[in-house]
């Protein structure tokens, strides 16, 4: 494995009614909140009443952001870094999945930045400081409670990067599943796709001496598996909620990829898809993967062969490793769909018409992919094949 330094400063508070410990964690910055939240699913399952009460109760002053999209806007973080200015804000309260976490962590930045916040986005400018922000998770997907990754779209440029930095940590992070039990089934499907995306891609690196990591995403996507199988059947199962929140967190937190570089590769391309056509993120990854996996087999196919033994219990006898690892893959699929995530970009009424744009979007730095590099025509072929 590569020599490495690993930190996670971000104090994880998780079960049920820890939103109590909120008006402390948050008193620690000041008493000037911006609450930054979606389309208003936090008033519906009522967390956001009961936000403002504890809040008001201990003399917080609150201006309020709504509004945060599902693949978040640099306009919107715009809009709430002015806010910060302009009331001199002490701390952020994100209340919501992971884009509002996301949005939040350009608004802290940007909030003391006198640029552009697309600046700080694409590497122009580095964020010297950011105001200090927590969060409450209301959707279990990207461990964006507690990692410093953070992915926005320029709606008006059609891009979409990741970005991030020691100043994207959260303070503090809120988990109580109880809060994820009016998640509609979509997104937590997504949820599931999304977390077992995370750990797919730090499980094709190229590291050495890494029995350990690569035990721990086989284990991780196997308990993943089990437990979103039966939380789409039973959606308001809080012990089921709680078991997916917490393998969330631990999806993309940085303790599966010590000592490796995973792939990322499948990431790229998806951004450049959701940001032409605004799709969900984790229903791009659905229909992608399986995709890659065939197209990268060859690189490594003793990787492949391990993944499906492990992970999707393949019986490899009287098998060939190509058998074995396509099996593997097609038992990816087949569980995607059957727990209701797509199969094609056709299920997002996605043609060929802007195939190329997205190759070229998704290429603009040259191959990418750090276990798989993919040439911008290996990524016109992959789309292709997903059509």
């Amino acid at each position: 494995m590569t020599t490495f330094v690993f930190q996670n400063p971000t104090k994880l508070i998780f079960g049920k009614d820890q939103l109590q410990k909120l008006p402390n964690e948050l008193a620690v910055y000041g008493k000037k909140v911006l609450l930054v939240y979606g389309g208003g699913s936090i008033k519906r399952n009522g967390l956001y009443e009961e936000i403002m009460n504890l809040l008001t109760a201990h003399n917080f002053e609150i201006i309020e952001m709504a509004g945060v999209e599902p693949n978040p806007r640099l306009s919107t973080a715009k809009r709430g870094a002015e806010l910060c200015k302009q009331h001199d804000i002490d701390v952020i309260l994100a209340a919501g999945g992971g884009s509002v976490i996301d949005c939040t962590k350009l608004i802290a930045s940007a909030a003391k930045y006198d640029g552009d916040a697309w600046d700080l986005v694409i590497g122009k400018a580095s964020p010297q400081q950011a105001l200090p922000f927590g969060t409450i998770l209301t959707l279990t997907a990207t461990s964006s409670e507690m990692n410093a990754g953070s992915v926005i779209t320029n709606e008006e440029t059609q891009e979409k990067y990741g970005w991030g930095g020691p100043l994207n940590y959260p303070k503090f992070s809120i988990l109580d599943p109880a809060y994820t039990l009016t998640v509609p089934l979509d997104q937590t499907i997504n949820g599931i796709v999304d977390t077992m995306s995370h750990i797919f891609e730090q499980y094709f690196h190229t590291g050495k001496n890494t029995a350990f990591q690569d035990e721990m995403c086989e284990a991780a996507l196997r308990s993943v598996m089990a437990t979103g199988e039966k939380l789409v059947k039973d959606p308001q199962n809080v012990e089921l909620r709680e078991a997916m929140m917490l393998s969330g967190v631990w999806g993309l937190n940085g303790f599966l990829s010590m000592g490796t570089r995973g792939d990322w590769g499948t990431h790229d391309i998806e951004h450049a898809i959701s940001a032409v056509y605004d799709i969900p993120h984790a229903g791009g990854l659905a229909i992608l993967f399986p995709h890659w996996m065939k197209q990268t087999y060859t690189r490594n196919p003793k990787r492949y062969v391990r993944l499906a033994i492990n992970v999707f219990g393949v019986d490899p006898t009287g098998k060939t490793d190509e058998e074995i690892a396509m099996e593997g893959i097609d038992c990816l699929s087949e569980y995607w769909k059957k727990i209701g995530a797509p199969v094609t970009l056709a299920d997002y009424n996605i043609d060929d018409s802007q195939l190329e744009l997205i190759a070229e979007k998704a290429a603009i730095n040259g191959p990418l992919g750090g276990y798989a590099q993919l040439s911008q025509e290996e990524v016109l072929t992959l789309l292709r094949a997903c059509l």
